[in-house]
């Protein structure tokens, strides 16, 4: 359930919210596919008192030029191939919402996890004429060659779903997305109550090297910690946001940690790939052993409806509106928060049924 914090959101859906924003305000089962319905579940940016934050990033201060984005070319870097749910839903959101403000020209890439190509991919899309860029950082170092490129260019960079380590209103322009930590700690209160506050997890963890995998594990440890000192975290791997791994490490620890009674995954990748494990072992999932994972992905919050899973709180990928709702704000002049933090709900097994047209 949602927290009251989570309450205080501005209650408009995505399209309601891009318009009010612009005036002041990881592989489906056995398809590989994402929801196609990108109506559904959109983002909801949280009200000004919550953590859209920072001194605020104008036109002028970042030495970009104004543009009409209908007469623009705009790129979009994607960070991992397309073979999850959320980059699915992610790459699907940009596209549709460029089509529909009918932008000049959208230029997409695939980084497919690689921070070299990545690098390249916004270097040649700025050969290619790019006038504003949105980037899904795959790492939150490393990318400094290719902002150092849009810098010298004055081509704005907006980041989507992972932070980087870098100046805004210098390096880029503002980060959109969740507030991670929380998401940690919502997936520890999810654990806490399914558990009754006892038993040994293992946390899978998601890739290195970004601030995604650093804050969810922060906000699920601390939580933990100060909540449920009876819940022992008795194993920490990486699981790399990825089902075949997550399933692999799984099988991994079933053997060398049998007594564990719960999963905190960090994406539902991992979590869906410990159910395959914990059914190979013999495990029922769900019962024997607890599972909490993040993202809201169709798969997991079926899972929950299966009684195969426990919880899952969101991640919400729909970043299109919100991305070019922040560009127009942007280019016509107005400040941008350093971060502009999106509400995510949550799953339990008293929703799930009723909330599967909303995940994707």
């Amino acid at each position: 359930m949602t927290s009251p914090r989570r309450s205080r959101l501005v209650a408009a859906v995505c399209l309601a919210a891009a318009a009010a924003f612009s005036a002041g305000c990881s592989k489906e089962e056995g398809t590989g596919a994402a929801s196609s319905d990108t109506s559904q579940g959109a983002q909801v940016v949280q009200s000004p008192s919550g953590d859209s934050s920072g001194s605020g990033c104008t036109l002028d201060a970042y030495g970009a030029t104004k543009i009409d984005l209908k007469d623009a070319v705009v790129g979009f870097s994607q960070s991992e191939k397309e073979a999850n749910p959320f980059r699915i839903a992610e790459t699907r959101s940009i596209k549709d919402e460029a089509a529909k403000l009918g932008v000049k020209k959208l230029l997409t890439t695939n980084a497919q996890s690689q921070l070299s190509k990545q690098i390249s991919d916004i270097k040649d899309m700025l050969a290619q004429g790019a006038q504003l860029l949105i980037v899904a950082p795959l790492n939150s170092d490393g990318l400094e060659p290719a902002l150092q490129a849009a810098a010298a260019k004055h081509v704005p960079v907006i980041t989507v779903d992972r932070k980087l380590n870098a100046t805004a209103c210098k390096d880029y322009v503002a980060f959109l997305g969740s507030d991670f930590v929380e998401q940690g700690k919502r997936a520890a209160d999810a654990m806490i109550q399914v558990t009754g506050g006892k038993g040994k997890v293992a946390i899978l963890l998601g890739a290195s090297g970004n601030n995604v995998t650093t804050d969810r594990t922060k906000g699920f440890v601390d939580q933990l910690k100060a909540k449920a000192p009876g819940l022992e975290i008795v194993a920490q791997q990486t699981g790399e946001f990825a089902r075949d791994k997550g399933q692999q490490v799984m099988e991994q620890l079933i053997q060398s940690k049998p007594d564990i009674t719960a999963v905190y995954a960090e994406n539902d990748e991992m979590g869906l790939g410990a159910v395959t494990a914990l059914k190979g072992a013999g495990k029922k999932p769900g019962k024997d052993v607890k599972i909490i994972s993040i993202d809201g992905t169709r798969n997991a919050v079926q899972a929950l409806a299966d009684g195969q899973y426990n919880g899952v709180i969101e991640s919400n990928p729909r970043f299109g509106p919100l991305a070019f709702a922040t560009a127009q704000k942007f280019f016509g002049g107005e400040s941008i928060p350093e971060n502009v933090i999106i509400s995510d709900r949550a799953y339990d097994a008293s929703n799930a049924k009723d909330s599967l047209s909303g995940a994707y």
